[in-house]
């Protein structure tokens, strides 16, 4: 729309749209005023002023799933990625193939502008201010109530969460926190027998598929001290696959290509209603020797980004819109 339309109908949501400067306006025009007339539709007005809690959860959601289906490793290079230069051009080109600006105001009434800027100011490892979060309540009460009023230990544990990229030190808190619950469990299903007691460190066999079914996050979570448990799950299934793959890199160029034409094909021939029917462990070969979690991981992806409105469609109407619209894209690409 031409300036003088894009003022007129912003000013049914903004009233002082008349202050902001033009090229503000442009970009408005372009990133909120579809979203405004879409939230007039369902009865919801445009909001100012403090963001809610709610509001809050909705933007962390965002970011996260954005996160997931780009594979950016965290939030600090999402939002603040001038100060990632080496990566700068493959972030931007990311953020654009997946519509950033879109994702991240996603059910949130306001400006895209102030969202960005709320996003930015929460996920800032620089500035961490402000009032506990709900979540964050619930962790001190679980704390107090396993370490009395030893709050030197509390507020180790309380320590800010961290978006930025993982540290060796943080890494290293995962791997051992993985094997101390996977070594706990495997003891109470051996009834602590005399025979497992006497098994050395370097003896300890594990069957695969305890190294990523079922795990405990939360209290994972709790031991890493630093990370949300949805990012220990999603760092240990990538410190999984690398090493269960030798290093190779399985989702990039032709081998991607071919993964996801894979994965599409595999998923309609099943003809299931509900992904709980799908045995995922078993479509693992369709991209390598990787974990359940990943295989997931990459249709979660592909629907997000491929399939218009997926969040209304059932699983077999994903599935058949991924075979019919996506498919042959693919293999014409590859």
């Amino acid at each position: 729309v031409d300036l003088d339309t894009a003022k007129q109908e912003l000013e049914e949501f903004i009233p002082h749209v008349r202050n902001i400067s033009d090229s503000s306006i442009r970009k408005m025009a372009g990133r909120d005023l579809a979203r405004f007339k879409k939230f007039k539709k369902q009865g919801i007005a445009v909001k100012f002023g403090r963001f809610s809690q709610k509001e809050n959860n909705q933007i962390r959601k965002n970011v996260e799933e954005f996160l997931s289906i780009t594979g950016i490793d965290s939030a600090e290079k999402l939002l603040f990625t001038s100060r990632y230069p080496e990566d700068k051009g493959i972030i931007n080109r990311l953020k654009a193939e997946y519509l950033f600006c879109e994702k991240l105001s996603e059910g949130i009434p306001r400006p895209w502008r102030l969202i960005y800027y709320r996003a930015r100011k929460m996920f800032d490892p620089n500035n961490y201010k402000g009032r506990y979060t709900k979540e964050e309540k619930e962790k001190l009460k679980k704390y107090h109530a396993l370490h009395g009023n030893d709050w030197k230990k509390i507020s180790e544990m309380m320590s800010p969460i961290n978006y930025g990229p993982w540290s060796k030190e943080e890494t290293q808190k995962l791997m051992h926190a993985v094997e101390e619950v996977i070594r706990k469990r495997m003891e109470m299903e051996d009834g602590n027998s005399h025979s497992s007691s006497e098994k050395s460190h370097r003896d300890l066999m594990i069957d695969r598929e305890k190294l990523y079914q079922k795990l405990p996050w939360t209290e994972i979570e709790a031991k890493v001290g630093t990370r949300y448990w949805r990012q220990c799950k999603q760092k240990w299934t990538t410190i999984l696959t690398n090493k269960m793959t030798k290093g190779q890199q399985l989702y990039r160029g032709n081998k991607g290509l071919q993964a996801k034409i894979n994965l599409i094909k595999r998923l309609h021939e099943l003809k299931v209603e509900d992904a709980n029917e799908v045995n995922w462990e078993e479509l693992s070969d369709t991209i390598g020797d990787v974990p359940r979690a990943y295989v997931q991981a990459k249709f979660y992806k592909l629907k997000v980004s491929c399939v218009p409105f997926w969040q209304k469609k059932t699983f077999s109407e994903i599935v058949d819109y991924l075979f019919e619209e996506k498919l042959p894209e693919l293999e014409e690409k590859l």
